[in-house]
């Protein structure tokens, strides 16, 4: 690969591998690729990497729990989970596998517990019963008629994670190359050719090709010359805001109501430091748009008070928001992630990644797996 620094003519280069987009699913994705033999090229639209969805979301390494059997979710959590923790590890990147409660705060709400009990055994993780007085023991305070003790989740610092993995890319003779949108792509006999904007743009050549843009995968499909129609799925928005919660807290545990339409639910999570935040909600939205409105502080506080009577509303504070990349809308039930390689739109040696919302950070590492495995059988 020619050393390449930045943007810098209108001349054509050539690179082998060109991953588009550094959140962390990007970055995790150059690692595998540099770490395979590949000389690999990761380009980001933005001045800085992992500044879109990935350092919007609630930093937890999440067990498996809610996704169907089968499902890529369901299997890339588990398997990204355990890779995600031994990464942390083996690199110093700062986490805790701190435990997660899940409550039922009405009697009518226990059957569901008990449902989604059942299927994170059929995803192979286990969650132990804890009926409403070893509740009160565990967590005093909080409202449950029982609950379920997860104690595989944990939290991890998103922003170090990604500084990680791009100190790995680097090592293994990958580049990240920021203000480098890619304006259009066009796939061709002998590979795939990416238009990049910046100051004044270049052209690239490029065996393979891995959209991992996040929000803005489905579009630059929409933009990609030669991919059939049927490969250019529709995108939803599902903006979810956070408050923290300012001064001391009782919990050291992270605690999550039952999921709700297009989330988990309004929950608790704790940063490394121990501050307290909560969130996210879902609301719909036709644009990308990060405002936190201070007025739904009244909506979250209802909704947390359900299961924390004590909580003081006064000290909820508008934190930031996150937006869900969805391929359904509301209503629209369960969708998996999307690994689109050639068996689904016959194009040798492009990858796109659609759909990748929760849990993505937690499987970030295994679906790196996933497209190396895609590309390497291509």
């Amino acid at each position: 690969m020619e050393k390449w620094s930045g943007i810098v003519s209108t001349e054509s280069y050539s690179v082998q591998t060109v991953v588009i987009g550094s959140g962390v699913v990007g970055l995790a994705i150059g690692c595998e690729l540099a770490r395979s033999g590949r000389e690999v090229l990761v380009l980001e639209a933005g001045s800085r990497f992992g500044e879109g969805i990935s350092s919007r979301n609630s930093e937890v390494i999440h067990a498996g729990i809610y996704y169907p059997d089968n499902s890529l979710k369901a299997a890339l959590c588990v398997r990204g989970r355990q890779l995600l923790y031994d990464y942390c590890i083996s690199r110093n990147v700062e986490h805790r596998k701190c435990g997660k409660w899940i409550i039922a705060t009405d009697p009518a709400q226990v059957d569901r517990l008990a449902g989604i009990q059942q299927q994170a055994g059929r995803n192979g993780v286990h969650l132990q019963w804890v009926d409403r007085n070893a509740v009160s023991l565990q967590i005093p305070g909080v409202n449950a008629s029982a609950g379920l003790w997860s104690s595989e989740t944990g939290i991890v610092d998103s922003h170090g994670l990604m500084l990680s993995l791009l100190g790995e890319l680097q090592d293994e003779g990958g580049q990240l190359v920021l203000n480098s949108p890619v304006i259009q792509a066009e796939t061709v006999t002998s590979g795939h050719i990416l238009t990049v904007g910046g100051e004044p743009g270049v052209v690239l050549r490029a065996r393979e090709v891995v959209n991992a843009a996040g929000l803005g995968a489905p579009a630059l499909a929409g933009r990609w010359s030669g991919l059939p129609d049927f490969a250019r799925p529709e995108q939803w928005l599902a903006r979810g805001v956070y408050f923290s919660y300012s001064g001391n807290h009782p919990f050291t545990n992270l605690i999550y109501p039952l999921p709700e339409p297009g989330g988990l639910g309004v929950h608790l999570t704790l940063d490394l430091a121990g501050q307290a935040r909560f969130g996210p909600d879902v609301e719909w939205i036709t644009e990308e748009d990060y405002t936190v409105d201070s007025g739904r502080a009244d909506a979250f506080a209802d909704s947390i008070g359900n299961w924390w009577p004590g909580l003081d509303r006064s000290r909820l504070i508008p934190a930031y928001a996150g937006i869900r990349p969805k391929l359904a809308g509301p209503g629209g039930g369960f969708f998996d992630f999307r690994i689109d390689g050639p068996a689904q739109h016959r194009l040798a040696g492009l990858v796109n990644l659609f759909g990748i919302e929760s849990p993505g950070l937690t499987s970030c590492l295994a679906l790196a797996e996933q497209v190396r495995l895609v590309l390497d059988a291509a």
